[in-house]
């Protein structure tokens, strides 16, 4: 008995040690816990500010351009040139999140600007439209100045972006007048097996002659933006006749070289293969939602455009894959490295000769940092050009705002309203030294 309550006793004793160790251990297991949070939340808020680019500082744009007196007026008449660009605190220092608001909404609070459309047949059966819309306000040197707008890939003037801009540029005296690309909007049919591509200038060459018939003493403000920007500097450099009557030239977000862009495009790094799929899935709800007017049984198609080419469309995950098997063969080119040569503006760019201004976000998740030395290179030969490149803004975003959410006018559209503004005033004192001067010589 003795021997069994000894053990008994034992039992107990053994029990109440366990308990002292497990009362004695259970102060650490929370700081244990707490540690794992802490390393948790640090982890997160490191992927965070890695995302957010939180770290990035705001500066002024990098400017590129050559000493002269242009140069000089502009520095001093545009005071966003040397200011900093302020995007919103929390999300606007990444180009990605910069690039997906534009992509998905545009801009906030859009206004409506009221417009009359018009339409134009062109030569090949085609039906070109474009939006016009008269000033509301009187400009800043009293003339009249007409800005043609050529919209981003597969855009027109209902964008969101397009119509915030407009609204702008019209409450300071311009009339606008806005591509829309062909097969672009939803709601007018195609009338040729034909839609836009990449670098065709037609149907902006049309627009730009009717509104030169229609207002004889109107003055030009060429403005693109990203595939725009391509097809505004290629029309101008086609010929020297395009630019007359053009004051000056702006191109945002453009890549300057398909063929270049095309290995860009391609890679991961910074996800632009899954922008390009994105894009491509796009492009080809546009083009099969043409597919009576493109491929038809009707329809009198370009020879080297075929049936097969239908079936390799839907199975395309790449614009490259598209602009090959369909886009190309609008114009009958031979190859895709044919149509992205002759489509690009890079090599029409040297014969613009009036004052052009180009501008790329340094954060810009689709055109590659290579792409900018064209832009670098040009303003460095050339006196007419002037190279703007803020850090931030991505992809047609340049949202401003305080902390989270951004004002319905962005950076760019205040820019480029500015740098037109300053072209305008400087004209104007260029004629009025050269009125002077003749009178002077009069008086001789």
């Amino acid at each position: 008995v003795c021997l069994a309550g000894a053990c008994g006793n034992c039992l107990l004793a053994h029990h109440a040690s366990i308990k002292m160790n497990a009362m004695l251990e259970t102060p650490e297991l929370p700081a244990v816990f707490d540690g794992v949070k802490l390393a948790a939340v640090a982890a997160v808020l490191y992927v965070i500010v890695r995302c957010l680019n939180l770290k990035s500082p705001t500066a002024p744009p990098d400017l590129y351009f050559q000493d002269s007196g242009l140069s000089r007026f502009l520095l001093k008449s545009c005071p966003l040139l040397t200011k900093e660009y302020i995007p919103p605190l929390i999300w606007g220092k990444s180009g990605h999140i910069q690039t997906a608001l534009y992509g998905k909404m545009g801009r906030v609070r859009s206004p409506h600007p009221y417009g009359h459309r018009k339409f134009i047949t062109m030569s090949d059966g085609a039906t070109s439209t474009f939006d016009l819309f008269e000033p509301l306000a009187e400009h800043c040197v009293g003339d009249d100045i007409t800005m043609v707008i050529c919209p981003g890939i597969a855009n027109h003037s209902e964008k969101q972006y397009i119509r915030t801009f407009v609204d702008y540029a019209q409450k300071n005296g311009y009339r606008c007048a806005v591509l829309n690309h062909l097969g672009a909007l939803p709601n007018i049919e195609l009338t040729s097996p034909r839609m836009f591509t990449y670098g065709c200038t037609w149907e902006f060459g049309a627009m730009v002659n009717y509104i030169k018939k229609t207002y004889p003493l109107t003055q030009l403000v060429v403005v693109g933006f990203s595939l725009g920007g391509n097809i505004v500097c290629k029309y101008l450099g086609e010929t020297q006749a395009n630019q007359e009557k053009v004051l000056c030239c702006v191109s945002v977000c453009q890549g300057y070289s398909a063929l270049r862009a095309q290995e860009t495009f391609m890679q991961w790094d910074q996800c632009r293969r899954f922008y390009n799929f994105l894009m491509a899935d796009n492009m080809k709800k546009i083009i099969l939602s043409h597919r009576q007017a493109l491929f038809g049984d009707h329809v009198k198609k370009p020879q080297s455009l075929e049936d097969t080419d239908l079936s390799r469309l839907y199975t395309a995950t790449s614009l490259m894959q598209i602009d090959d098997n369909v886009m190309r063969k609008f114009h009958g080119y031979n190859s895709l490295k044919e149509y992205y040569e002759e489509e690009s503006c890079m090599r029409y760019l040297h014969r613009i000769y009036v004052p052009l201004m180009l501008v790329n976000a340094a954060d810009d998740p689709l055109v590659h940092e290579s792409l900018l030395t064209i832009p670098k290179s040009l303003s460095e030969k050339r006196e007419n050009v002037m190279f703007v490149l803020p850090l931030h803004g991505g992809h047609l975003g340049f949202f401003e705002g305080s902390v989270l959410f951004p004002e319905p006018l962005t950076w760019m559209d205040k820019l480029v309203v500015e740098y037109a503004n300053a072209i305008c005033q400087w004209e104007r004192n260029k004629s009025q030294c050269s009125d002077t001067e003749q009178v002077e010589a009069d008086l001789e």
